[in-house]
């Protein structure tokens, strides 16, 4: 059902990183359950299988539209029936009106769901929710892991009328975004991203999970400089059309840079390099005299000894 073409409707979205927490943590939560053992046999049979059909979870987005763009802020979860393809609408319209008291300006923009792709099925779902907004979104949330890819696993799908076969038919076709966030939604991620793993991982292991992560940060910050540098050599050499729109984003982001080359940022750069490598000697002093006390002990428990049977005193 859903289509490689990307969307015409000329829509901007924002997605705020509450959505995407919040549908990973709703998976991982279904997930979980599902998981556990049962006391019976014919418990553990039913879980097995509830397992293999409803390893997707549903949900609803909402937000708010000014004009051409969509930005969506939150979202809450969704009961949804397989088997019988079913919405419950009594528990969906109470959900609405709660979050209504809260967030009077926020409106069902669409709806969420978990897997690798758009099913057929889902269809129906994106056609059940066009009474409450004639053009819903669908936000889909990849939870398979996969290090080689740089994305997010977030696709976000619109619905066109496309003539196909001489039958006009609703598909879906995706549509780009932006990732926005506020202050407090940067704060929840950061302490999120600190959070100490549920394994007991010492101190080392965060710090290099820390450092992996901003020099992944750094390696993919160098290879769209490179990408952009490429670009604007192609574009100099007259190889690809001149992009004004372009132009002005890169001289706009190329007039913040004299700011940090100010004499009172060096300043606090070279205090701060050094407070930093003054620190690392210490910690490697200290490391040394650590390592010759242990051998000290060492010593003198061994001379110890020889003394003992030679009748000698101790040397230290």
């Amino acid at each position: 059902m859903a289509s490689s073409s990307t969307s015409s409707s000329g829509l901007t979205f924002k997605l705020h990183p509450l959505v995407i927490v919040n549908i990973s943590d709703h998976y991982t939560r279904v997930k979980s359950q599902m998981q556990q053992p049962s006391n019976n046999s014919n418990s553990n049979s039913i879980s097995i299988s509830n397992s293999n059909s409803n390893d997707r979870v549903y949900g609803c987005v909402i937000g708010v539209q000014r004009g051409r763009t969509v930005e969506i802020f939150n979202s809450f979860e969704l009961l949804y029936d397989e088997s019988t393809h079913s919405l419950d609408r009594t528990f969906l319209e109470k959900k609405q009106e709660l979050y209504k008291k809260v967030f009077p300006h926020f409106y069902i923009l669409g709806w969420y769901s978990t897997g690798t792709d758009a099913h057929e099925s889902d269809m129906l779902i994106h056609k059940a929710l066009m009474d409450i907004n004639e053009s819903p979104v669908y936000v889909l949330l990849n939870p398979s892991i996969n290090h080689a890819q740089k994305d997010l696993p977030v696709t976000i799908y619109e619905s066109e009328l496309h003539v196909i076969d001489g039958n006009p038919q609703l598909i879906f076709v995706r549509s780009s975004y932006t990732i926005e966030t506020v202050e407090a939604e940067r704060i929840s991620v950061d302490h999120v991203a600190h959070l100490k793993p549920s394994d007991g991982g010492s101190a080392a292991t965060q710090l290099a999970a820390h450092l992996t992560g901003i020099h992944s940060a750094i390696k993919m910050l160098n290879s769209r400089i490179r990408v952009l540098h490429h670009y604007l050599l192609a574009m100099q050499k007259g190889d690809i059309p001149c992009e004004n729109a372009l132009l002005r984003q890169v001289s706009s982001l190329l007039r913040r840079l004299p700011a940090i080359e100010s004499e009172k940022f060096q300043d606090d750069f070279l205090m701060e390099y050094n407070d930093t490598l003054l620190i690392t000697y210490l910690a490697m002093f200290t490391n040394c005299s650590s390592t010759m006390n242990e051998l000290v002990d060492k010593f003198n428990t061994a001379y110890d000894r020889h003394s003992r049977r030679g009748g000698r005193t101790a040397f230290m």
